[in-house]
């Protein structure tokens, strides 16, 4: 029996688990029902046809994180200001549904005012790590299409950057004239540590060096592979330099897609630092059975 729905709901992607009162995980689906490809009123009837088979007859709390939440989401879930501790339950938006058999309650995502910055999403994340590291002080790093970098201590988000460094990435892959020369697959540590190792000893010739990828492949036959590599370093490591007050001499956690944070804990190593892998999954559904704990604890 389906006690509740575990809901993580991304610009792209819809993810649903459905777990008993204990948080065993009982089936695990998903789509590409996200954010992005549903207007407001589309956002019950896709839940119902992605678990609606999962509900019982009497009311299932559903537990949603991500930007579900956001101003163009299924009902906006105000941000809290850090500092603050991962917002929880309390914080949540509850949204009135048509099927009766739904209570849906979205978790708010965190705002800083200066400089200004937003996550949604990855709070809930930071939340399963804290649940499982509740003595955790230092940084955690989400890489992904916007990589965050959160300052971490007595329990609280103290502060966070966001670097558009994947969304670049694939923007200048995909869409600039670096396609031509960037359309590997392949990985290239040895050209990926010294694009790292050059960024981040001179980041005002970033916007030159990557055109230079484009130039090598014309004359020198630069290989799509290395090219593509190169281009990651080099924006990864111009990140690193100025993420540098972040992570220097910190306890760096990262949490995110395990093939990029490969990339990260590859590049911060070269500069001395040990990281902490995590899965990304794991984290994000942690971090709603804590809100869920949270929940049946006010309604017991």
């Amino acid at each position: 029996m389906t006690d509740w729905l575990a809901v993580d709901w991304g610009t792209s992607h819809l993810r649903v688990w459905a777990m008993t009162q204990s948080g065993t995980v009982q089936t695990r689906r998903g789509n590409d029902a996200g954010m992005g490809t549903l207007s407001r009123d589309g956002f019950e009837p896709a839940l119902l046809d992605l678990a609606g088979d999962l509900l019982g007859t009497g009311k299932t709390p559903v537990i949603v994180c991500g930007m579900a939440g956001s101003r163009q989401g299924w009902a906006e879930a105000k941000y809290v200001a850090a500092p603050c501790t991962p917002p929880g339950i309390d914080r949540a938006t509850h949204v009135p549904t048509r099927e009766p058999r739904l209570s849906v309650h979205i978790l708010p995502g965190v705002k800083q005012t200066n400089p200004a910055d937003v996550m949604r999403g990855e709070e809930t994340q930071i939340a399963g790590f804290l649940a499982l590291n509740p003595k955790f002080d230092g940084v955690i790093c989400l890489p992904g299409t916007h990589t965050k970098w959160v300052h971490i201590s007595a329990g609280e988000i103290v502060s966070f950057r966001t670097f558009m460094t994947g969304e670049m990435f694939a923007l200048l892959s995909q869409q600039s004239v670096l396609r031509h020369t960037a359309s590997g697959d392949g990985w290239d540590a040895t050209a990926f540590a010294d694009a790292i190792s050059t960024a981040m000893s001179n980041t005002s010739d970033l916007a030159a060096r990557l055109f230079s990828i484009r130039a090598e492949g014309l004359l020198n036959n630069l290989h799509a592979d290395q090219a593509r590599t190169r281009l990651s370093g080099l924006l990864i490591g111009a990140e690193l330099a100025a993420a540098r007050p972040y992570w220097l001499g910190q306890h760096v956690a990262l949490i995110g897609d395990d093939k990029l944070c490969k990339a990260y804990a590859d590049a911060l190593g070269a500069q001395g630092l040990p990281v902490e892998r995590t899965d990304a999954e794991r984290m994000t559904l942690e971090g709603l059975k804590a809100a869920y704990a949270a929940l049946r604890e006010t309604t017991q």
